[in-house]
């Protein structure tokens, strides 16, 4: 007689990798490794009410501010039926419009630099170390997230929340370092210099 049955063991099988497969992986932006170096600050948020034939139609709209905190930064709009899908259409919106500005040893801004978009102007100005952010609103918003930690704004026109983050991003974009100046001019870093000192 043979004897008991030995019982058989479930091997559990490794699922496959997308390599494996043979398919590429899904690409999101809002899934990459690198975005926790991106930080956010919601502006505004605003429940927006539209009259249709079967009654009112409520949604949202966020205004998003996206920086690292090392000269990167930008303004993203969102809209949606949820708040919270908003936040992250206008957080995808404001990573896609990223702007690139240069910063001195002071964390401070190069040059005075004006911007402007519709009826808002921003006046951004350079200052010393240990003046800090001297502004308000969304600039100041916009100022930290980019890394400008020692500056003076002032808000000259308008005093509408996306007019005024989008005029001061018109002025940084404005912003030039000496080297790019320098290879405007065709001219070398020492020789500007000493036109500047003399």
């Amino acid at each position: 007689m043979a004897g008991p049955k030995e019982p058989k063991t479930a091997v559990q099988k490794e699922p496959k990798t997308a390599a494996e497969k043979g398919s590429k992986p899904r690409k999101s932006f809002l899934r990459t490794s690198n975005k926790n170096i991106f930080k956010t600050k919601i502006v505004q948020m605003r429940r927006v009410s539209k009259t249709l034939k079967g009654g009112k139609k409520l949604t949202f709209s966020a205004v998003v501010i996206v920086g690292d905190e090392t000269g990167r930064v930008g303004v993203g709009i969102g809209r949606a039926n949820d708040a919270n899908v908003s936040v992250e259409k206008a957080t995808y919106n404001g990573k896609k419009n990223l702007v690139q500005i240069p910063l001195t040893k002071n964390d401070s801004v190069p040059h005075l630099v004006y911007g402007n978009f519709g009826a808002s102007d921003v006046l951004i100005k350079p200052a010393g170390i240990g003046t800090g952010v001297v502004a308000g609103g969304p600039v100041r918003a916009v100022l930290e997230l980019a890394g400008v930690k020692n500056v003076s704004a002032k808000q000259l026109g308008s005093n509408n929340i996306i007019n005024n983050a989008r005029a001061t991003i018109v002025a940084l974009k404005a912003l030039r370092d000496i080297k790019t100046i320098c290879a405007e001019r065709s001219i070398s870093f020492k020789i500007f210099r000493n036109r500047i000192i003399h």
